[in-house]
């Protein structure tokens, strides 16, 4: 089962394609008795050569950028028909159009299950909100009755003591008077 960073890196390596004008964006969940290999496929395809390198260049800055990973390998980068980025958990293939519609990765991957970005995203939301749910019921709550009890906040103290402090500076002092004290 991918983990929630999986999950994130997937989105902002779809993003990237987004941003980048890519074609035909798909995300395939592997089945994981067949492929031992990895979890998902993000698959697109670019209008040209400039554009595959362009796309896989702003893959590999934002993932780098926003989480400190860096793909495992890139192959293909060269001719730029077919590029391959392996990020373990997923991998990433931008194609030209011919390239894309000769080798068919989607036809030769039946079982996979096709997951739209959406999706993809709804899902990893739910998985926020459940392991958060979790953490806060582990940790459990505070009764009412000490949360009452609480002393105030730090800051609230110092600002009593500042208005204690400026009301006795308001005041006049007290006379004083030279006879002895009896």
């Amino acid at each position: 089962m991918p983990s929630t960073e999986s999950y994130q890196l997937l989105l902002a390596a779809a993003a990237a394609c987004e941003d980048k004008k890519a074609e035909d964006i798909r995300i395939f969940a592997l089945d994981p008795s067949e492929s031992g290999l990895t979890d998902y496929f993000l698959i697109c395809n670019g209008t040209n050569e400039r554009q595959n390198v362009a796309i896989t260049d702003e893959i590999e800055l934002r993932l780098k950028r926003d989480f400190g990973v860096y793909p495992n390998s890139i192959e293909g980068r060269r001719q730029a028909e077919w590029i391959l980025m392996d990020y373990v958990d997923f991998i990433v293939h931008v194609f030209s159009r011919e390239k894309r519609v000769f080798y068919g990765l989607e036809r030769l991957r039946k079982s996979a299950t096709t997951i739209s970005v959406a999706a993809l995203s709804a899902e990893f939301k739910s998985r926020i909100a459940s392991s958060r749910a979790h953490k806060t019921a582990s940790r459990g709550t505070k009764p009412a009755k000490e949360i009452a009890t609480k002393s105030p906040p730090a800051k609230a103290k110092k600002k009593a003591v500042r208005k204690t402090a400026a009301k006795s500076a308001r005041k006049p002092a007290a006379k004083k008077s030279n006879k002895p004290a009896k």
